[in-house]
């Protein structure tokens, strides 16, 4: 019998004569405005896990997508702060279960590879394994994909390698991971938060492809391609501060001193052949830019030791946690 024949026969337990209890999944899905494809999302994660719960977080939405989500018999429950990353925050810290599922409403991901990425998760005693996209449903917005080239690069060149699709909204995690993650985003950044942490605590972690489709025709995405953008860049970079403090503030203090010895070096050099100092104002400006230069350093050095403590703590509410 295959892993996945044994998870859905033991509702995802280890064997049907065995004494530890099924682990209980959670299907999560953040919803706006999604009455055109939540209904099919729905049967379609009921078909592919009979055994979980599914949720649905509604999130202000104007049409009908409650009412669709109970139709299809989705637990409904609802989240007022808009954004996807609050919806997120709010679905983890309310729902409890050994494994957590989350997907879009918007039909793009297949609800068929569930079992697969949970398989996964469960054999390779993982914290979080993440689908990645193929398929017709990239191309259709060709501004996605090189945002998406570009966050991955930037990730992976400041973070460490791990991750190929940083921003797929299809993902499995543990619930180690889950209740230890401190969610602070509140919009379409999540996913890189998620991405961040699991880098940062070096959990394990890996990817899977899976197919990617287009969204119904009556089904808008929600995602800007600039606005969101400029939010996911600027949340990497407080990131990269607050995860690598020492890098970012000593890039800050390589770039005054720069900045201190070209303005700085004339000034230097005519004291030596004269003894004089003509330029005054040049020189009182290079010596307090080489200030900032040597502050910044020290912020580093400080921050990085808050950070080292910050890491541990999120390390040690992570172990406290039992695994699936």
């Amino acid at each position: 019998m295959s892993n996945i024949e044994r998870l859905r026969d033991t509702s995802f337990g280890v064997a049907r004569d065995s004494a530890p209890a099924p682990l209980k999944v959670a299907v999560l899905l953040p919803c706006y405005n999604e009455e055109a494809a939540i209904g099919d999302v729905v049967r379609g994660f009921r078909a592919a896990l009979p055994a979980a719960d599914i949720y649905v977080y509604d999130n202000n939405s104007k049409d009908r997508t409650v009412e669709r989500a109970s139709e299809a018999g989705a637990i409904v429950r609802r989240e007022r702060r808009q954004g996807k990353g609050n919806v997120v925050r709010r679905m983890l810290a309310d729902v409890e279960a050994d494994i957590y599922l989350m997907a879009d409403g918007d039909l793009t991901y297949d609800p068929l590879a569930a079992p697969l990425l949970i398989d996964r998760l469960v054999t390779g005693q993982l914290d979080m394994v993440v689908a990645t996209r193929e398929g017709e449903g990239l191309l259709s917005r060709r501004g996605h994909q090189a945002g998406n080239r570009m966050f991955n690069t930037m990730v992976g060149r400041l973070f460490g390698d791990g991750f190929t699709d940083i921003l797929s909204g299809y993902r499995v995690v543990s619930r180690r991971f889950a209740k230890s993650f401190p969610a602070a985003s509140g919009g379409f950044e999540i996913e890189t938060e998620l991405a961040i942490h699991a880098l940062d605590l070096r959990l394990a972690v890996e990817e899977i492809p899976v197919r990617y489709g287009r969204r119904p025709a009556d089904s808008e995405s929600k995602l800007s391609t600039y606005r969101d953008g400029f939010r996911i860049l600027w949340t990497i970079a407080m990131m990269y501060r607050a995860v690598k403090p020492f890098r970012f503030f000593s890039a800050i203090a390589a770039g005054f001193a720069a900045i201190a010895v070209v303005l700085g070096a004339p000034v230097v050099a005519t004291f030596l052949e004269t003894g004089l100092v003509p330029r005054l104002p040049t020189a009182v400006l290079a010596a307090s830019v080489m200030q900032l230069a040597t502050l910044s350093l020290v912020c580093g050095v400080i921050v990085e030791s808050v950070s080292e403590a910050r890491r541990e703590a999120k390390r040690l509410r992570y172990l406290e946690l039992r695994s699936a």
